[in-house]
């Protein structure tokens, strides 16, 4: 796997802490290759500029430090390689990553084993983390996570279903990965609990691209709403299938879709797709306006995606624990535990799972190619909606 071309100087010298290697590395485990390479590639350039920013400040001479990027492809067997060759590397002191729920879930336990600190800026399953608390977990807490979770997100979005569009039956759609299924569960668990039913459930492969057949048995059990949980490609597809079918309903998704591409295969079909949204992008973050400048500036004409600035929040939060504690790994995993730290998304902490406290979630509805950010009449009081007033431009990518 090539490096990246990026080393820091890092002084530790000054820290009571146990002296480490002459190189230190952090490994960076995303997709960057396969269906959603572009959130992956997103991801590792706000690392890059992350890291980059350091180095220009000039901030510890001394000790190397580089970023080693692996590549898992979206593949839970090939995280499973990847994590237990960052594992099995002393010089590695932390894990950017997964991406994928399905492939942070077996890659955790690898790192976990290790001791290695791993902390995820896109993975919602709440098995993640959950694991941890499992009497069968025999190892550190080391799995942090920066974005909020699907069971917070499932419920958002059945409550905007039941509540808001005053929908009273759904069929539901997933691509049977840890995520998609995830959330889709989630979200049929709470839409029965507000009295509604979920006429279907149907699940269909990763890479698949005909949905004929389902889009017939769906349009018959007429639902007044259709729900996807999954990556983009396959929902965009979906979507569209369903409008040439003539299913006209409401179209509710996860985050995964709020990227230009989804609009980008879903063409026309796009209008009027509602899109759930762990936190809040950057162009509605006051606090990420300076992220947001320096990120155009640093890649012009690169689109921000979703996660980007989450990525960049991890790398933050490990630079900070790693320049607090130096290179050890469980040093890094408890400084973790009890961190407060003050970035683009506002304030991160973690509780005693990992995941992040801050649960904010953003309902976005696509018009006329733009995803405007909406507004709910009684949104549940963990979650937050965006304002009405911000427009993110879809474009191509």
């Amino acid at each position: 796997m090539r490096k990246l071309g990026l080393v820091l100087g890092l002084t530790l010298g000054f820290i009571a802490c146990s002296q480490g290697p002459r190189e230190v590395k952090i490994a960076l485990a995303l997709p960057l290759t396969g269906d959603i390479a572009s959130l992956g590639q997103g991801l590792q350039r706000a690392v890059v500029m992350a890291l980059e920013e350091a180095q220009n400040a000039g901030r510890f001479p001394g000790i190397k430090v580089s970023v080693e990027p692996f590549d898992d492809r979206s593949d839970p067997k090939e995280a499973v390689n990847v994590a237990n060759r960052i594992a099995s590397d002393r010089d590695m002191v932390a894990v950017i990553g997964h991406f994928n729920s399905g492939c942070s879930i077996p890659a955790s336990q690898v790192y976990a084993k290790a001791g290695l600190p791993m902390v995820s800026p896109g993975s919602s399953n709440p098995e993640l983390t959950r694991q941890q608390l499992s009497p069968n977990w025999r190892w550190p807490r080391n799995v942090f996570r920066a974005n909020t979770t699907d069971d917070a997100q499932g419920f958002f979005g059945a409550e905007f279903l039941v509540r808001n569009l005053k929908i009273k039956s759904v069929s539901i759609v997933q691509d049977k990965t840890a995520y998609g299924q995830g959330i889709a569960e989630e979200l049929q668990k709470r839409f029965v609990q507000l009295g509604g039913k979920v006429l279907s459930f149907d699940g269909i492969q990763s890479g698949e691209k005909d949905f004929k057949a389902l889009v017939t048995r769906v349009k018959g059990h007429r639902a007044e709403a259709l729900f996807y949980g999954g990556t983009y490609t396959e929902g965009a597809l979906l979507l569209r299938q369903a409008r040439d079918a003539g299913i006209t309903v409401p179209f509710l998704t996860g985050e995964n879709s709020f990227d230009p591409e989804f609009v980008g295969i879903a063409g026309p079909a796009a209008e009027g797709a509602y899109v759930t949204y762990l936190g809040r992008p950057p162009e509605l973050l006051d606090t990420a306006r300076r992220f947001v400048d320096k990120y155009r500036l640093r890649y012009p004409g690169e689109p921000i995606k979703a996660y980007d600035h989450y990525g960049y929040e991890v790398a933050n939060i490990l630079l900070e624990a790693l320049e607090k504690c130096g290179p050890d790994r469980g040093k890094i995993i408890e400084y973790l535990h009890g961190i407060r730290y003050t970035g683009v998304l506002g304030e991160t902490s973690f509780d005693e799972k990992g995941d992040t406290l801050n649960r904010t979630i953003t309902l976005f509805q696509v018009k006329k190619g733009v995803f405007v950010p909406g507004e709910l009449t009684a949104p549940p009081s963990s979650v937050s909606v965006a304002p009405r007033r911000a427009h993110l431009p879809a474009k191509k990518s």
